[in-house]
């Protein structure tokens, strides 16, 4: 894989972090600002990137194959959209687009053009993730599922004194759903399929949600999904079984170690995950299908993904949360 890095901020830098981890990976090229000059010279030196590029257009041009786009959640459509024209495959950070219509449009262009497209969230490829998927049907009947993963974000004393920054701006796509909620979602979809209803309970600033509960309704049992930005409490993920639960506390990015708590008093501590930081598994399996042409796989994640993406828009259609991309 020759991949181009599209953006240079924090999760660019902790990806950069990984990548001894990954073979067949060529770091080809990174995209930027100009402005950003001075950190674009320092990651290309300090990682080996072989070339550095201002626009967007050249680096398309270029022999790099793949594209990792690693920008803020407003211009994931338009710069995954132009890199499928181009005929590259796509890499994009969560969320993988704006909308549910942002990503059918993508899903269907990479599809007439045979090129990978991956949303890269972390939780889908982890085996802890995997490991908790085989054990459920130990734990019986499921009847209610919660996960909460809130965070208190410096970002919001900002907000509070009147400096919107893009985590709290729904110019930028912001907003907790968004931000943390969509692991969650991305959890309890990756377990269980698509939910029967959706509901979101969000507490709205200035047209943003700073923190929201999220319901998803499976019909024969419930999932409680809180993500919050403004407010912070012990991370808790438990799915409730009427034999056992599964209890978990770490984030649904992370998915960590886990115990499992059976009701006739017996309990296991798991914890399978092979590698430290949480996005070197993902990114295996996204060089991994390129590198073996498997399209039915990397499909097969596209459409959980467009699950995902049609919940949140829902979630924010219900809410009265409206980016500026859901009038296009």
């Amino acid at each position: 894989m020759k991949l181009g890095i599209i953006g240079s901020g924090m999760i660019v830098q902790e990806f950069l972090t990984i990548t001894s981890y990954l073979k067949d990976l060529e770091l080809a090229a990174i995209y930027g600002r100009k402005s950003a000059e001075e950190k674009m010279n320092e990651l290309k030196n300090k990682y080996k990137i072989m070339d550095i590029y201002y626009d967007y257009d050249e680096l398309l041009n270029s022999d790099v194959d793949t594209v990792y786009i690693a920008l803020p959640n407003n211009l994931h459509f338009e710069f995954a959209k132009k890199a499928l024209v181009a005929n590259k495959n796509v890499i994009i950070e969560k969320p993988i687009t704006s909308n549910y219509k942002e990503a059918s449009i993508l899903k269907d262009l990479a599809k007439q053009r045979n090129l990978f497209i991956f949303e890269a969230i972390t939780n889908q490829y982890l085996p802890n993730y995997k490991k908790i998927k085989e054990l459920l049907p130990a734990l019986g009947n499921i009847k209610i599922v919660q996960c909460n993963y809130s965070q208190y974000s410096s970002r919001y004393n900002s907000f509070k004194e009147g400096n919107v920054l893009p985590a709290f701006d729904p110019n930028f796509s912001g907003g907790a759903l968004m931000d943390l909620n969509i692991y969650n979602i991305h959890y309890i979809v990756g377990l269980f399929g698509k939910p029967k209803n959706v509901e979101y309970y969000p507490n709205i600033e200035r047209g943003i949600d700073t923190s929201g509960v999220l319901i998803l309704d499976y019909e024969t049992f419930k999932c409680v999904c809180i993500g919050a930005k403004d407010c912070k409490a012990p991370i808790a993920n438990n799915i409730q079984g009427d034999k056992g639960c599964i209890y978990q506390d770490t984030p649904t990015n992370v998915c960590k170690g886990f115990e499992l708590l059976m009701n006739d008093g017996t309990s296991s501590l798991i914890n399978e995950n092979n590698y430290d930081h949480r996005m070197v598994n993902e990114f295996i399996e996204f060089i991994e299908m390129i590198k073996n042409n498997d399209l039915e796989k990397c499909y097969k994640m596209l459409e959980h993904s467009l699950i995902v993406s049609e919940a949140q828009t829902i979630a924010r259609n219900k809410s009265g949360i409206v980016f500026p991309e859901d009038n296009n």
